[in-house]
């Protein structure tokens, strides 16, 4: 086997891959100055568009910052509107690092954050495997409508699941549905294939391209980018000090 195509060779090369990305979200977002998005045809700005005038770090921060969209109703968000912390995820439910994260870090951030005030978590749609992706994210869209968003995330992120296999056909997904506890299925297909679920998945999309996102999970903490499904003391210091800075 040449050296290139060794195990250990090929784990460098991903590992060098995860800190170039990192490190280009991070140069991406800290040179943010206008964040106005495309909400559709018209071209109006987007309700969670922010604009910074100046190329100052607390005018970035601040840009940063207002993506928040702290609606006490999202049914996309969990934790207090008015936490100090707000962490804004861009997931793709076909991506097996999300499921990780979602899996194995999620829930210990909710009991020690969320739970207490501290942390709010925003999801972003940001599908990027193709159709099945795009299917799951309207199909959890759609649960949403029904208050039922978190529970369809943790059926969908159960288990590992291949990519563009059939994982998220049309039925395996009404099954998530059903045992997400959505009980008017005819209303989530209706959801599911309407305009508002493309405008509110294209908003979340345009919203993490226009920051450099090109990968999941990717996460917003307050004004600081964390990159990929990393381990739980990473997003406990970044929670932390996020709160700590908002005091």
């Amino acid at each position: 086997m040449p050296p290139s195509s060794s195990p250990a060779a090929s784990r460098v090369r991903r590992r060098n891959r995860t800190l170039a990305a990192a490190a280009g979200l991070t140069a991406v977002v800290a040179a943010v100055l206008a964040l106005a998005l495309d909400d559709g045809p018209s071209g109006t700005a987007s309700q969670d568009s922010a604009v910074a005038d100046t190329g100052t770090p607390d005018a970035q921060s601040s840009a940063l910052l207002a993506l928040a969209r702290r609606d006490t109703d999202d049914p996309l968000a969990v934790g207090d509107a008015d936490a100090p912390v707000v962490m804004i995820e861009y997931s793709d439910f076909q991506c097996p690092y999300c499921g990780k994260f979602a899996r194995d870090t999620e829930p210990e951030l909710i009991r020690s954050y969320v739970d207490k005030g501290v942390l709010r978590i925003e999801w972003r749609n940001f599908p990027i495997f193709g159709e099945e992706s795009e299917q799951a994210a309207r199909a959890a869209w759609a649960a949403g409508r029904q208050g039922k968003f978190w529970d369809f995330h943790d059926q969908a992120y159960s288990k590992t699941r291949k990519k563009n296999t059939g994982a998220f056909s049309t039925d395996k997904l009404t099954a998530m549905a059903k045992a997400a506890g959505v009980t008017d299925l005819a209303q989530w297909r209706a959801d599911m294939d309407s305009d508002a679920a493309a405008t509110a998945i294209r908003q979340d999309q345009n919203q993490g391209y226009s920051l450099g996102v090109t990968s999941t999970p990717a996460f917003l903490v307050n004004d600081v980018p964390v990159l990929g499904a990393q381990p739980a003391d990473t997003f406990k210091r970044t929670i932390e000090a996020a709160a700590k800075a908002a005091r």
